[in-house]
């Protein structure tokens, strides 16, 4: 596949620019591609071109969108093997991961948005008035490395169903996926100028997206401090924004807990993408006199999880994405140590000669006031906090900027009335299991709006009521 051109308008088109911006493997530092590095003049003629779509799109009916769109999900499973084969070039998963977690899910997710569309009232007499859903218009979708397909398909699917028409922007270091999901739209025969791809940095090619006058939706996915930029620049104008941000999400293990179970699906969230996911459970705050107990569970499944090369299989923790990554995430464990955390499993990560490997990382005897229990390290690194009683135990959970995500174990009507209390978008109780049908968000400094379910549909609709 050529990686080096957009796709403008329903067709691949060379850059206004001549500059690149190449795309590295993480797990050996090969490059492995190169993609324009767009400029204004590319920028504009995307946006032109989704506005121009947008004029006859919104009118489509929504029978021919579901057509084209259940079209664009059997091609995609179609390259599932594909997709999930470059993740692990350009993000590090492992093979397994990259495919079962990265890649048929989000697929999925697709599914059930036209589920959704299917049965939604667009319009709906409520009397003296008509209440009608009405598509937006041009969406300009911001969308980071960590879940490259993922990440997406979270918001180009919804926008489209509903009549939306999209310019596209991921992340500079893992784009190519992307470039798969492009190539799909353009076989099943989008009209074009509905979907754009326009690569490049987020401080030009986003920023010029954010601001331009002609894009009436932006939805950004990254962290919290690019977030408030985003929102800043969009608010100039009024634009409709979602943002899906940062998280430090606490997972609370009560008395009487499955602790097998409670430090199983902690784990998972924290090591299964080398810690990169904004939504992991990276705070474990535990009973003081259970801590020795708990702790020696930690490390032992720590142990399990196997750590690798991402091409071998099975590997659940690969390398992080980049040079910048590995030494921030290094930087923080070097910090934990100088605060006194007590480090339990783990080590500070050395060199990067041959990939951005670190191995997972455990303190515990954690102050909650410690830079690693506030920040966002986006690591394999898990913090084990003590409390005292269940309402510190809250206090806790709910003493930070963000509320993403959180999870509480313990005996079930207990563990509900914490959960009841935490605040976060999120919150997962004993053996309950995340659903794509539900809205993901937070609140605080994790975002505003909502992605998945009915509510990622209707973050790109419109309200009109009009009166008989």
């Amino acid at each position: 596949m050529d990686y080096t051109k957009l796709y403008i308008n329903g067709e691949w088109v060379q850059s206004n620019s001549k500059e690149f911006i190449e795309v590295e493997n993480p797990a050996n530092r090969e490059i492995i591609g190169k993609v324009p590095r767009a400029n204004k003049a590319d920028v504009d003629y995307a946006v032109k071109s989704a506005k121009e779509a947008f004029e006859t799109w919104q009118y489509t009916d929504l029978s021919t969108r579901i057509s084209l769109m259940e079209a664009l999900i059997d091609e995609l499973y179609k390259r599932a093997d594909d997709i999930a084969y470059m993740i692990v070039k350009e993000l590090g998963r492992g093979v397994d991961f990259a495919l079962d977690m990265h890649t048929i899910p989000y697929i999925q997710d697709g599914e059930n948005y036209i589920r959704i569309a299917k049965e939604y009232e667009f319009e709906k007499d409520m009397g003296d008035y008509i209440l009608r859903k009405e598509p937006i218009g041009v969406v300009a979708a911001l969308t980071p490395w960590n879940y490259p397909l993922g990440q997406v398909t979270k918001k180009i699917i919804p926008a489209m169903l509903t009549g939306n028409t999209v310019i596209l922007k991921p992340s500079q270091q893992t784009p190519l996926v992307t470039y798969i999901l492009a190539d799909a739209i353009d076989k099943v025969g989008f009209p074009k100028g509905v979907f754009n791809l326009v690569t490049g940095t987020g401080a030009e090619v986003g920023s010029l997206l954010i601001e331009h006058e002609d894009v009436d939706v932006v939805t950004f996915t990254g962290s919290t401090k690019t977030g408030k930029e985003v929102a800043q620049r969009a608010m100039k104008a009024l634009k409709r924004i979602t943002l899906e941000l940062g998280g430090k999400s606490p997972s609370v293990i009560l008395k009487g807990a499955d602790i097998e179970l409670a430090v199983k699906k902690t784990l998972d969230t924290v090591y299964n993408n080398t810690g990169q996911t904004c939504s992991a459970l990276t705070r474990l705050l535990v009973p003081e006199d259970e801590k020795g107990k708990i702790e020696e569970v930690v490390v032992n499944m720590t142990k399990e999880y196997p750590f690798g090369d991402p091409a071998l299989s099975p590997t659940n923790i690969g390398p992080v994405i980049s040079e910048k990554q590995f030494l921030k995430v290094k930087s923080y464990i070097e910090k934990g140590i100088e605060e006194g955390a007590r480090l339990i499993y783990g080590e500070v990560p050395k060199d990067y000669d041959k990939g951005y490997y670190i191995k997972p990382v455990v303190f515990s005897d954690v102050d909650n006031n410690m830079v690693i229990a506030r920040e966002e390290i986006f690591g394999p690194v898990l913090c084990i906090i003590p409390y005292k009683d269940k309402e510190e135990a809250i206090r806790i959970a709910n003493d930070t900027e963000y509320g993403l995500s959180a999870a509480v174990f313990g005996p079930d009507d207990e563990a509900r009335e914490v959960a009841n209390k935490i605040k976060a978008g999120n919150v997962i109780v004993n053996k309950g299991i995340f659903t794509r049908k539900a809205p993901f968000g937070g609140f605080k400094q994790s975002g505003i709006g909502r992605e998945g379910g009915v509510f990622g549909i209707e973050e790109f609709l419109e309200v009109k009521a009009i009166f008989k």
